[in-house]
């Protein structure tokens, strides 16, 4: 017997992948940073500026940065909660008419009982974070889609908020209260301005900002944020390994009502009444804002900085287009496109993610 035959059959090792196999090859750096839905937005975001720079020359104007800011900070401050809110797969079509209901809440109390109008802030307070927690109870506890769930409550608020208006003012706008007690007060926390170089900039910015930054840490860095993946992903997967679902789906419709309290006190304090009638259809631009910052329809996806990056094109848009003389009309129609471009992104980012 030879000496190969003793020694056994000989092991032979399977020859790895050749350099350049795609199976093993890492993506250039730029299409991996084009991959993250907030990198688009941004990139989206400055191209638009720097059009209306072109085209409208008193947008480099420190006053009128400073004017769109404050836009996008309102439109912003109320899309980061419906962002969270879409990430966890549900949408909320009343946090438009929410906000209403909310500033109406605070001035028809303060004003009719003749009390500190931070009574009524608190009150309105407890009613928008009510409404947060219906919508989600009812979602998670009727297995509807919170489409239809919430689509029913808009039309309640809505009503409610006309009817009553008038029941109790005789007119369709609230009383003036910035002579009552706690008015100036409340004011300086949501509506003050403060001098930066000589221009006046809104405090909602600053509020959006701290928002921003306080619901990326949550999603990146907490359990919570996992929570929301999770259950945007696939709750019934979530719930086997103990993510608390309906907590969770019920928490982030009241962030929603938060955000609608918040940007109702804005309105209140800044314009000392609310037209009881207002509110519709906003509650298209921050679902909108959101999908724009890279929240996918189907939940699971998202962060908190595409959002910001969204309701700043939006306020972009929405004031450049005064700037640059042009027919205001003309918002809905770059609004569509924004939204139309936004989504076939959303579509291939998850598309590649899915090949990968």
């Amino acid at each position: 017997m030879s000496m190969a035959q003793q020694a056994g059959p000989s092991v032979t090792t399977p020859p790895g992948p050749k350099e350049g196999d795609g199976r093993t090859a890492r993506r250039p750096l730029a299409l991996r940073l084009l991959a993250r839905p907030e990198v688009g937005v941004f990139l989206g975001a400055a191209a638009v500026l720097v059009f209306f720079l072109v085209v409208a020359p008193s947008v480099r104007q420190g006053s009128s940065m400073a004017t769109i800011l404050y836009q996008s900070s309102t439109i912003g401050i109320m899309a980061l909660p419906v962002a969270l809110l879409m990430i966890g797969g549900e949408f909320d079509l009343s946090a438009g008419v929410a906000v209403i209901t909310s500033a109406l809440t605070a001035s028809m109390l303060s004003y009719q009982l003749t009390m500190n109008v931070w009574t009524g802030v608190i009150v309105a307070l407890a009613v928008s974070l009510a409404i947060g927690f219906f919508n989600g109870w009812m979602v998670v506890k009727t297995g509807l889609p919170s489409f239809l769930i919430t689509l029913g409550t808009f039309l309640i608020l809505q009503g409610v908020n006309l009817a009553v208006t008038k029941l109790v003012t005789g007119n369709v706008a609230t009383d003036d209260i910035s002579d009552m007690d706690g008015f100036d007060q409340a004011r300086k926390v949501f509506a003050s301005s403060f001098d930066v170089g000589g221009v006046q900039v809104k405090i909602t910015v600053v509020w959006w900002l701290v928002f921003a930054a306080i619901a990326t840490w949550v999603l990146l860095r907490t359990r919570y944020g996992n929570w929301i993946f999770a259950v945007g992903g696939n709750k019934e997967s979530a719930r086997a390994v103990g993510v608390p679902v309906t907590f969770t789906k019920i928490s982030l419709f009241m962030l929603v009502g938060f955000g609608a309290w918040f940007i109702g006190m804005h309105q209140l304090f800044s314009f000392n009444t609310v037209q009881s009638g207002e509110g519709v259809g906003q509650e298209l631009i921050y679902i909108a804002a959101a999908v724009i910052g890279g929240c996918l329809l189907t939940g699971g996806a998202g962060s908190a900085i595409g959002p910001v990056f969204g309701a700043f094109m939006f306020g972009m848009v929405n004031q450049g287009i005064v700037y640059a003389g042009w027919n205001p009309d003309w918002f809905k129609a770059f609004l569509g496109v924004m939204l139309l471009g936004a989504v076939l992104i959303n579509l291939w980012v998850q598309r590649t993610a899915t090949r990968r």
